[in-house]
């Protein structure tokens, strides 16, 4: 590599390729795989960051920068494109002044997601161009002739990355930045205000433009053929590419880096060319259905699967059977199973929960994990925001129709994380309270959004760059949203927190119980002076009660018979527990359950 060549994942690139560009702002909510985005983009000086409170805002506040007359880079993962569906929809109609690119950062095989969906089909549905990068330094390049793109054709543009692309490392040069725009105030009302009469006039614009944006596609050069073999031809777009070109190099291929809209004259002189067309794309049939339409005979998901991620092997399955043995299918790999972190501050809470006869409803989060053994206290999960709308809809249909047959849960608790609640969950509490729920929402304040990799959010007091902001007082929150009962609660301390927790769900109104502890790979929690705890072995009875919090540092020694006399216990002993003191992270949860003072603090 030369001095320009730096080795980047997708995601560090697409952020090189913004700097390039000239972006002025960037806004986005924290979502794997698209996270990393803007924690490298933030690095550039010249850029303006933040993490705002979830997708619909930060798609927005690049709107509002685009009509200023900068550059502007909106970021999510695909479902959170769901969330700013409304202003994307709108932009389409005013399209920009300054350049504007959306990421949809997708998650086939559902890696770390709560549904695996297709976000081409926003590219159709909302009659916006997409651009598909398959690796790190196409990626760069994509992003720069993205914004080249929606200022020539006045429209926002989507770009799809996919897990596999947001997270693989590649060989990326450093090219030059773009001058960058003098921002303005500029009044353009008729182009702007998307009143009904208004709005007519732009809808017919975005069939012009969409038009236009055909006549590109055609000739446009990532759009390309790479002429094989004529025996097999295959279109496909992003990563398959790669998957594709692993396994029939010899073969022709119709690369698309523009998925939308389609090049119908390029794709059907390539289908010409070949004896038999292939489609070979992740999830839906996106290509397969519109080449089709064209009157174009190929083979597609009848042959390749429409769920879950592809790789070289399964394609090479797929379309060529008999040689299926000479690739390894890294999907034969044993999963890792997930596990909360030892010392997290939810597993106290979900332990005391999974004692209740209570129907909790879950969110997106760390606190997920709550549904899996030994805890398994959680009994839905949508999505973000949810739990708190889901309760209070599950507690109207109880007063509303009455428990009939077989009993029922009559208590309904929700559970949602500092982060999430300010996402999608605060007006969720507002409904609950403005219509007499009586469920318990209980906010899981870990002083972070976790689950993504430790962001900042608007109740950590800081921002993405780690300068101090202003911090959400969450209590006095829920007091202005009309809730008359809130408790906060030290999680760790599980034996008070279960009183706290019964108190509230006893109550007749709605109830708010804020568990706060910082999570414990926050740096300042790392920096501690290390302690841990260990099992007085001589003192343990084997009660298990220590084991089924489910932390990872605690394992647990059965006794086969007579193994338990022979070691110095109880005959009647089914087992031992032992706490692994490089792992313990100095909870106390275990100690504070603990009734035999067979658990004990050590100082390092």
């Amino acid at each position: 590599m030369n001095k320009n060549q730096f080795w980047m994942s997708g995601n560090e690139a697409l952020a090189l390729g913004a700097f390039e560009a000239a972006v002025s702002v960037a806004s986005g909510y924290p979502g794997t795989p698209s996270t990393e985005i803007l924690e490298n983009l933030v690095k550039y000086d010249e850029v303006y960051c933040e993490w705002a409170p979830n997708e619909k805002v930060g798609l927005e506040v690049a709107i509002g920068a685009s009509f200023a007359g900068s550059r502007a880079l909106a970021t999510m993962k695909h479902v959170g494109l769901n969330v700013a569906a409304d202003p994307l929809f709108t932009a389409a109609y005013t399209g920009v002044r300054g350049g504007l690119v959306v990421i949809t950062a997708d998650d086939p095989e559902m890696h770390s997601s709560q549904n695996e969906q297709d976000n081409r089909n926003y590219a159709f549905a909302a009659k916006l161009p997409m651009l598909e990068p398959s690796d790190p330094a196409e990626t760069k390049e994509f992003i720069k002739l993205g914004y080249r793109l929606s200022e020539e054709l006045d429209t926002p543009v989507l770009v799809r990355m996919t897990t596999r692309v947001s997270h693989v490392k590649g060989i990326v040069e450093k090219g030059e930045i773009a001058p960058r725009a003098v921002a303005s105030v500029v009044k353009n009302a008729p182009k702007q205000v998307m009143l009904p009469a208004l709005a007519r006039k732009r809808r017919a614009y975005v069939e012009e433009r969409m038009a236009k944006n055909r006549e590109i596609a055609e000739t446009i050069e990532i759009n390309r053929v790479e002429m094989g073999d004529t025996k097999r031809g295959f279109i496909c777009s992003g990563v398959s590419y790669l998957y594709v070109k692993e396994v029939f190099p010899e073969a022709s291929v119709l690369k698309l880096g523009m998925c939308w809209p389609l090049p119908e004259k390029k794709i059907k002189a390539f289908a010409d060319s070949v004896d038999e067309l292939f489609i070979v794309e992740e999830l839906d049939p996106f290509l397969e259905t519109h080449i089709k339409a064209m009157g174009v005979t190929c083979k597609g998901k009848e042959l390749v699967p429409d769920q879950g991620e592809l790789n070289s092997a399964i394609v090479r399955r797929s379309i060529a059977p008999e040689t299926a043995e000479k690739c390894f299918d890294a999907s034969a790999l044993p999963p890792r199973p997930p596990n909360m972190c030892a010392g997290c501050p939810h597993r106290g809470i979900f332990f005391n929960l999974s004692r209740m006869n209570v129907f909790v409803s879950g969110d997106i989060g760390c606190y997920t994990l709550g549904f899996l053994p030994p805890l398994s206290a959680m009994d839905s999960c949508v999505c973000m925001g949810a739990s708190v709308t889901i309760a209070h809809g599950m507690i109207k249909a109880l007063e509303n129709a009455g428990a009939q047959g077989e009993p029922v849960h009559n208590k309904v608790v929700s559970v949602i994380g500092d982060s999430t609640f300010m996402h999608s969950g605060i007006t969720g509490l507002l409904n609950s309270v403005y219509n007499g729920s009586s469920a318990t929402l209980i906010i899981l304040d870990n002083r972070i959004t976790a689950m993504t990799g430790q962001q900042q959010n608007p109740a950590s007091g800081k921002s993405i760059k780690g300068d101090p902001a202003t911090s959400l007082d969450i209590e006095g929150l829920c007091r202005a949203l009309g809730v008359k009962h809130i408790w906060t609660v030290n999680p760790h301390e599980v034996p008070e927190t279960r009183k706290i927790l019964k108190e509230a769900i006893d109550c007749e109104e709605m109830s708010v119980v804020v568990s706060r502890a910082p999570c414990v790979l926050l740096p300042e929690m790392k920096e501690r002076k290390p302690v841990s705890y260990y099992t007085r072995q001589e003192n343990c009875v084997g009660c298990g009660s220590c084991i089924r919090l489910g932390c990872p540092a605690i394992s647990w020694t059965k006794f086969g018979e007579g193994e338990a006399e022979a070691q110095g216990y109880k005959k009647t002993q089914k087992g031992v527990s032992k706490i692994d003191e490089n792992i313990c992270n100095s909870c106390g949860q275990c100690a504070s359950l603990c009734k035999f003072d067979a658990i004990t603090r050590k100082e390092a």
